[in-house]
């Protein structure tokens, strides 16, 4: 990396974003196992435009069944093991703490925004969160970084600060920012 190079990255949320979150009375929860992984549309090509844009790939996920019981360690990571094989991401961060828990990098806190920033040297001012929940996008703006909301109508409040971007998809998204970035 040159001197001046200004790191940037596309945070992204694992479940409704990168792979189907499985939907019950209207919320969304993740897959149980690495089986029940389903990609959603479009995934693979749209991060590999991001990439091509000079943006690390990096999947910010909060993934509390591992703090509830509900789900092992070991099926977490065979889950993202499916995730990494077939996406070009760079890195995931993991949340494994309930909301009692009161941790730092449970979105809506930023702490696994801001830990990526450090550990990747990135300017958070010029990266954005891709994510489908209020939590995903309160959390890129407590960060300051722009938050791209795909709008899933769940059965849940909005962000308490408008996003960026409001969209319907992955690739909507994807086209979104590829947009934002042709225009600077």
């Amino acid at each position: 990396m040159g001197v001046g190079t200004i790191r940037r990255a596309i945070f992204l949320d694992r479940d409704g974003v990168l792979n189907q979150a499985v939907i019950r009375d209207g919320k969304p929860y993740p897959p149980q196992t690495a089986a029940d992984v389903r990609l959603v549309d479009g995934a693979a090509d749209g991060l590999r435009r991001l990439q091509s844009l000079g943006f690390l790939l990096l999947v910010a996920t909060n993934q509390p069944d591992v703090a509830r019981g509900t789900q092992t360690m070991e099926e977490l990571s065979a889950i993202n093991q499916v995730l990494q094989d077939a996406l070009p991401l760079d890195a995931m961060l993991i949340c494994p703490h309930d909301s009692a828990d009161a941790c730092e990098c449970r979105k809506p806190k930023p702490g696994l925004l801001l830990a990526g920033a450090r550990e990747f040297g990135l300017a958070l001012e010029t990266c954005y969160m891709i994510g489908d929940r209020w939590r995903d996008m309160d959390a890129a703006a407590a960060a300051g970084v722009a938050g791209v909301w795909i709008d899933y109508g769940y059965a849940e409040r909005e962000p308490a600060v408008p996003p960026a971007a409001r969209v319907k998809n992955l690739r909507d998204a994807v086209d979104w920012i590829v947009n934002q970035e042709s225009r600077s």
